[in-house]
């Protein structure tokens, strides 16, 4: 049921966007997304349920958006840099991205949490139900897809210094997740000028 399960996390995207997740009812989410409560139990199991899936598609979504910048046929430096916008804009726009990649969770938001044991029938559901990666493991992920796609033409020999400058990218990203730029600062600017030193150019 893809349709009703992205109904029923829009809906609940919605509804913590208005109250802590604390005072999210599992009626109201069906009630929006238009489905019966059984539904909702259905695809998700319990409130936790649905709280672990909401946290696994707004870290997808960031991840798809990491791979979107690295496509572009440009450079390398800019491609990070395109990089690090996204990471900026989106922990800015989205307080679960911003949380899962700081780890930063506030008592208005879910805990990011794991199933002991995922008995979901739903395929989604049991990834869900593995939990996110913590801040750590997500910018590694974000490593080596960056490492990945910079690398198809690129030679041996500038690995590291590539490695480096992936993770330099994601790093001066997340000070600015952390300590937003004031309206005079471009922060692309400073991406661009720690990237290109951490890959030696």
């Amino acid at each position: 049921m893809p349709a009703a399960r992205e109904s029923l996390l829009d809906a609940a995207y919605t509804a913590l966007a208005r109250r802590p997740w604390t005072g999210v009812r599992m009626v109201d989410v069906a009630s929006v997304a238009g489905v019966s409560r059984q539904t909702l139990y259905n695809e998700f199991g319990s409130k936790d349920g649905l709280a672990r899936a909401l946290l696994r598609r707004e870290t997808d979504t960031y991840l798809r958006g990491v791979e979107r910048a690295l496509a572009q046929a440009r450079d390398p430096v800019d491609r990070l840099a395109a990089v690090s916008a996204w990471t900026i804009g989106a922990a800015r726009d989205n307080i679960l991205v911003r949380a899962v990649l700081t780890g930063c969770w506030s008592e208005r938001l879910p805990a990011p949490s794991r199933a002991a044991v995922s008995s979901s029938p739903v395929p989604a559901q049991r990834r869900a139900d593995a939990g996110v990666p913590a801040p750590g493991e997500l910018l590694a992920q974000v490593r080596d897809r960056a490492m990945a796609a910079l690398t198809e033409r690129g030679r041996p020999s500038e690995t590291e210094d590539l490695a480096r400058a992936c993770e330099s990218a994601v790093r001066v990203a997340l000070s600015y997740v952390v300590a937003p730029a004031s309206r005079e600062e471009d922060p692309a600017r400073l991406v661009r000028r720690v990237i290109a030193g951490a890959a030696g150019r």
